[in-house]
């Protein structure tokens, strides 16, 4: 009787918990005085349930190639430099190469010195003759560098994209990357595609320049571009008009907005909203070395190629902030600051694919997947009922209570609900059913054999429980198999598969076993199982 009572009171106590997740995801419940008591979770939908966008994004791993050789080269500059090795600034050739000039060739031992114990990932491709004692070099990048980069260039646009729908406010986003420089992102929900899809793919690459005092734009516009130094256009707005002005500017990048560690809206005495950051000290400590040694000289400040604003430096600037102007709306300055917190992409992202799913096709699917679930629940509950009569019952109730526990499940582990996990769902109450068949039949033998009704119902339970755990633990294992490897839908079919395998082996084998010791302690002598 005792081991009776403590095992009603464990299922009792696992179906309460499970209402209390359940109960946030009606929004009657949501909404009423009980809310403020359940938990906060509540069943996410997939996009093909809630409607919202599935993105694939192309990442140029070529430009990112490119901006690792060109860094490589600035480095290999600065470290030349500092050891009075004089060479001339490396230029880029297509996307893995740099060549440069050693400008005195008895040099030449140092300067390959350095490139092997500094830049081991540039391999010398050639190294020739230049004339008046100089030697041109190039240098090309390894296989294994180029490997390594545009698996990091992968990496860091993940976490980037990622980091800027969290920040956007998009619940239960899929984001993962493809094979070959692909990432596929789901955003379902989303309420303004357009906006989250220009966050996502926007680059962010800000840099601060020297304004190049010196040059002459008019011939900087008819091509004449002064050493180290090119041409930009500095955009304003105004009434909604944007305008641009040419400007030149040093090709020297003297800050960037890696070391940017916030990024916020702010307004002006005007009401007029701007974009406010602050560096890390490493950034602070540039920026105010360089606004000290620059008082009186203007400084640029260029966000994906394009001069925001270019103010003249009054005099040096501590403490790591500084701001960007440029006439933004409240939303264009509250975009920018969200991207620029989330951290620059490393290469640019372009949209491959981009398709919608409204929210009345994701209805029209609940709808269906919840039609087709009653019909299956209701045939099998008529069947068993029928077949196995009181036995029948209880297994049909069992049903109920592990769509009960899936659903908790869900809700509780914070998955998503997609289609093909409403198929999961349907699945499982197949299984389930099955598992109970497995128990009725053991003991229908067990009865046949001439055991009594207790020993039947012991030795059914205790025989089959065995059979049912290595029929559902293979199945778990491939739902775990399922999941590692497969993309959101996929995913979400094994989420369902395996919270299904759970609740139907604790209902089937402890819940169908109190109602049978019930009856059991109840029965009048000589009476037969319902079975």
């Amino acid at each position: 009787m005792g081991s009776l009572r403590w095992r009603a009171v464990l299922a009792a106590f696992v179906i309460v918990v499970a209402l209390i997740y359940i109960l946030p995801s009606i929004p009657s419940v949501r909404t009423s005085f009980l809310g403020k008591l359940l938990p906060s979770d509540e069943i996410s939908l997939g996009l093909d349930l809630k409607g919202g966008i599935h993105l694939t994004l192309g990442v140029d791993l070529e430009t990112a190639m490119a901006n690792a050789v060109t860094s490589a080269g600035q480095d290999l500059r600065a470290e030349a430099r500092d050891k009075k090795i004089m060479v001339l600034r490396p230029k880029l050739l297509g996307t893995n190469q740099l060549e440069f000039i050693l400008l005195k060739a008895e040099q030449r031992q140092e300067l390959e010195d350095l490139l092997k114990k500094r830049f081991g990932s540039m391999g010398v491709t050639s190294s020739t003759e230049a004339g008046n004692g100089q030697l041109r070099y190039v240098l090309t990048a390894t296989d294994e560098h180029v490997k390594y980069v545009e698996n990091l260039t992968m990496d860091q646009a993940l976490k980037t994209i990622r980091n800027r729908i969290d920040q956007f406010g998009v619940a239960e986003p899929d984001i993962r990357k493809q094979l070959g420089n692909r990432i596929i992102v789901q955003l379902p929900g989303l309420d303004d595609p357009k906006r989250a899809i220009s966050i996502i793919g926007r680059t962010a690459h800000l840099e601060f320049r020297l304004v190049d005092e010196t040059a002459d734009v008019q011939a900087a516009l008819a091509g004449k571009v002064p050493p180290e130094s090119e041409l930009a256009y500095l955009f304003s707005k105004k009434n909604a008009v944007e305008t641009q002005t040419p400007i030149v500017l040093k090709s020297e990048v003297v800050l960037t907005g890696e070391y940017i560690t916030d990024a916020n809206v702010q307004f002006d005495s005007y009401g007029q909203a701007y974009v406010g950051m602050n560096f890390n000290a490493r950034g602070a400590r540039i920026f105010e070395d360089v606004t000290g040694a620059n008082v009186k000289k203007r400084l640029a400040i260029v966000l994906d190629g394009k001069v925001h604003s270019a103010p003249v430096i009054q005099d040096r600037i501590a403490g790591g902030r500084a701001s960007i102007t440029g006439q933004f709306t409240t939303e264009e300055a509250h975009d920018l600051a969200v991207v620029l917190r989330a951290g620059s992409l490393p290469a640019p992202v372009t949209i491959l694919e981009e398709r919608s799913v409204g929210p009345s096709l994701g209805q029209e699917s609940i709808d269906k997947g919840m039609f087709a679930a009653f019909i299956g629940g209701l045939a099998v509950i008529i069947f068993m009922s029928i077949y196995y009569r009181r036995a029948g019952l209880i297994a049909s109730f069992e049903i109920v209570l592990d769509i009960i526990l899936i659903l908790a499940g869900l809700a509780a582990f914070g998955a998503t609900l997609t289609l093909p996990g409403i198929a999961g769902i349907i699945l499982t109450l197949g299984m389930a059913v099955d598992a109970n068949v497995l128990i009725y039949e053991r003991i229908r033998e067990e009865l046949r054999r001439g055991e009594s009704v207790s020993n039947a119902i012991t030795n059914g339970f205790s025989r089959a429980t065995m059979t049912i755990v290595d029929s559902n633990l293979t199945t778990i294992i491939a739902a775990v198999i399922l999941y590692q490897f497969g993309t959101g839908p996929v995913r979400g079919f094994a989420v369902t598969l395996t919270l299904g395998i759970l609740a139907s082996m604790f209902t089937a084998i402890f819940v169908s076993r109190i109602f049978f010791d019930a009856w059991l302690e109840r029965r009048q002598p000589g009476t037969q199982p319902s079975i």
